[in-house]
């Protein structure tokens, strides 16, 4: 590992001021802001990452979970991922946050991630990981080992010819599905970005993941209210029941009418896109139907539009639909 500079941040203004001087806030920053260090450290070990400066944010006061003022929940970016989970709120409101946090990693690693963190979560991809062989993700411009070597665990959703990695989080599939907002603070002063908006596919950029510029901190992401009587349920399917990335993953948030009838419905997915997936193909086809089997298996035909599955993860279009329709199910009969 190449020696680095380590400074502590002791306000938002120091630590955006510090971020500022990278060239980018993307792959390859110069600087990096770390928490946990969950992911950031174990990409510097394989020299993939190699910033010049960390700056340590664990001594700014971010790590809330609080209820807001309309009725919704405030949580801080150092807010651990142990804590989100065992949260009351989040538990009895948002299960499906929960559930997806649980799902992740070990006890030990939620001990120390951060909801920022998670939500920054490097890609898993083999090349993205070895600097021996080609990543558009990690060096622009020299290929995409993975469309024609290993990508069993990789996307079939919002690829392109430069790159097919997944996006690997559960906690982002989770806040994808729960309508999250996630709020920033950098040179050019606050803004808010819905998580839909906050994650890019990769096109011809893929080194280029989130909306994030130099000197941006992410503060904390807000859940809206849900519906009173909303159900939501995280399915995560993978090889081993422990410690292990999905291979498909769904966040289903549902709320039946009296008649059975699907009157508030979000479904997002994991392990098979290029970042958080949410399939408004898939809410279409449910919204004002009867929560039937035929009903949740027309929607996650729907789900997988457009899914372009590489020479070794075709089994994930199946795979995908079978988790989605076991999800709503599941979440149908909560309700």
């Amino acid at each position: 590992m190449e020696l680095f500079e380590l400074v502590t941040a002791n306000t938002i203004p120091d630590a955006v001021k510090a971020q500022a001087k990278s060239s980018t806030a993307q792959n390859g920053a110069e600087v990096r802001f770390i928490a946990g260090g969950t992911n950031l450290i174990d990409y510097m070990k394989l020299n993939v990452e190699r910033p010049t400066r960390l700056v340590d944010i664990n001594g700014l006061p971010l790590d809330q979970i609080e209820k807001t003022a309309d009725g919704g929940l405030k949580i801080g970016a150092l807010a651990r991922n142990s804590d989100v989970a065992q949260d009351r709120t989040v538990k009895e409101q948002y299960a499906v946050l929960s559930q997806a946090l649980l799902a992740g990693a070990s006890p030990q690693l939620r001990n120390m991630a951060t909801t920022g963190g998670n939500l920054l979560q490097k890609t898993r991809c083999v090349y993205y990981r070895d600097t021996a062989t080609a990543c558009n993700k990690r060096e622009p411009g020299s290929g995409c080992s993975a469309i024609s070597g290993y990508n069993r665990m990789l996307a079939i959703l919002g690829t392109s010819e430069h790159c097919i990695a997944t996006n690997p989080s559960d906690q982002n599939v989770a806040l994808m599905a729960l309508d999250a907002s996630v709020h920033i603070e950098g040179v050019k002063g606050q803004r808010t970005v819905p998580i839909a908006e906050f994650y890019l596919v990769p096109g011809s950029t893929p080194q280029r993941e989130t909306v994030l510029e130099p000197g941006d901190l992410v503060t904390q992401i807000t859940l809206p209210k849900l519906p009173v009587g909303a159900k939501s349920v995280y399915l995560k399917l993978r090889d081993r029941a422990s410690y292990e990335f999905a291979l498909a993953s769904a966040a289903i948030v549902m709320k039946q009418d009296s008649s059975g009838k699907i009157e508030f419905i979000r479904v997002a997915m994991g392990g098979v896109g290029t970042k958080p997936w949410r399939s408004t193909e898939a809410e279409k086809a449910l919204l004002g139907r009867s929560a039937t089997s035929s009903t949740f298996l027309a929607a996650a035909d729907a789900a997988m539009h457009g899914a372009k599955p590489q020479s070794q993860n075709g089994f994930k279009v199946e795979l995908a639909k079978r988790c989605l329709t076991h999800a709503m199910g599941q979440a149908s009969q909560s309700a």
